[in-house]
């Protein structure tokens, strides 16, 4: 525990009070003394009084991240408690029923604010949001060799301006082997039955996006005999759950070639055949107005775009973006179709989300009805105290006949 006055002001004590994990550096953290990255400091208010203990993290916005409301120390046994009762809430509360991939520890959301540990079959994957844990890695590397005996323990890393990386980051290596025996490039995974192939080294993500698991699974129930149209398709992940439950027809489409063809693999790890289906390499909103021109039209249409991305032609950002993705999307779809939208996007609420979907809409002339809405499964949990941590909106809606 580092020693020394620091205080903060009105606004950070009654958040704090009010639970919220974050102290944002302000005009109070100027004036705090000199820390490294990874200190537990006591915070106080003006008056000296203790709030709560936190992880130090000097250089970043997020100055410090509340542990406890109490004193407490950062070592094996504290960490321990912490992560056993992370394992026990998903093994109490989240349906995982063929699946080998799922989250384990969700930062704020298991009460460690800052970072997350992700199960991969016999791998875990351990990703750091805040250079303050860095200092103890070893110690939850080892305490999670303890727990769960895993073949290997990966990190990876998460690099600032990602949004400007993830273009240029498909094939660079930002993972690397903490303790344990490398894992198979690729690695095959199972959710909901499915197989699924990741990378635990290469690329900022590993290929498949967990918080969309339950979404996937509901996908399932609608597919079957309908003609499907995958926007964003990464590694088309919701485009196996679609042919999977017997859409006569998927067609994906991402703007990277090297995304695309690890969508096919997909298909092919789970014995779909990958030329019964369409797979496009392009801007979306491009392939969009180039399938209406043609006359073509979908049954069901997802759109999971990134929060940001840049192409050759066109910038893409979910606040503002998503309504005219929208617009050039309903026309492809049939009357009592189903648009499906998702946005990862933490900024953006629900109440302002509806609002991008609800002008898209009437900039089409058509009509949307939200018939679901729906979030993160079970092992993406977060704090009521803690906006922040509810990110993840997934909207089925119908498009009504005029």
């Amino acid at each position: 525990m580092q020693r020394g006055q620091w205080t903060v002001g009105s606004e950070s004590m009654r958040m704090v009070e009010l639970g919220h994990p974050w102290i944002i550096a302000d005009a109070y953290t100027k004036r705090w003394p000199p820390g490294k990255s990874g200190d537990v400091v006591e915070l106080t208010d003006e008056k000296g009084r203790f709030l709560a203990t936190a992880l130090l993290d000097p250089a970043e916005r997020v100055i410090a991240r509340v542990l406890a409301r109490e004193r407490m120390r950062l070592d094996h046994t504290w960490l321990s408690k912490r992560l056993q009762s992370a394992i026990q809430l998903r093994n109490i509360h989240a349906d995982l029923g063929e699946t080998s991939a799922y989250r384990l520890v969700n930062g704020e959301g298991d009460g460690l604010p800052g970072f997350t540990v992700d199960r991969y079959g016999d791998y875990l994957m351990v990703q750091l949001y805040s250079s303050a844990w860095r200092p103890h890695l070893e110690t939850v590397t080892q305490i999670l060799q303890g727990l769960l005996a895993p073949v290997g323990i990966y990190e990876k890393s998460r690099p600032q301006k990602t949004r400007e990386l993830e273009a240029v980051s498909e094939s660079k290596s930002y993972g690397r082997l903490l303790v344990g025996t490398p894992a198979p490039h690729p690695l095959q995974v199972k959710e909901n039955g499915l197989n699924f192939l990741v990378s635990l080294d290469r690329g900022l993500n590993t290929g498949l996006f967990l918080d969309q698991r339950k979404n996937r699974r509901d996908l399932l129930a609608r597919a079957k005999g309908r003609r499907v149209l995958n926007l964003f398709s990464y590694t088309a992940a919701f485009s196996v759950a679609a042919a999977a439950a017997g859409a006569s027809k998927v067609t994906s489409v991402d703007v990277s070639s090297t995304y695309t063809e690890w969508g096919r693999a997909n298909f092919g790890a789970n014995r779909l055949n990958p030329k019964r289906h369409e797979f496009i390499v392009g801007d979306c909103l491009g392939v969009l107005l180039e399938l209406a021109r043609r006359g073509e039209s979908y049954d069901i249409i997802i759109m999971d775009p990134p929060s940001f991305s840049t192409t050759a032609t066109s910038r893409f950002t979910t606040r503002g973006g998503t309504a005219e993705l929208v617009a050039a999307a309903l026309p492809v779809l049939q009357a009592g179709g189903l648009l499906i939208t998702s946005s990862n996007h933490q900024k953006v609420d629900v109440a302002d989300y509806l609002k991008e979907l609800r002008r898209g809409a009437l900039q089409a002339g058509n009509e949307l009805r939200v018939i679901s809405l729906a979030g993160q499964p079970e092992d993406f949990p977060y704090p009521v105290t803690f906006p922040e941590g509810r990110y993840l909106k997934y909207a089925v809606c119908v498009k009504i006949a005029e």
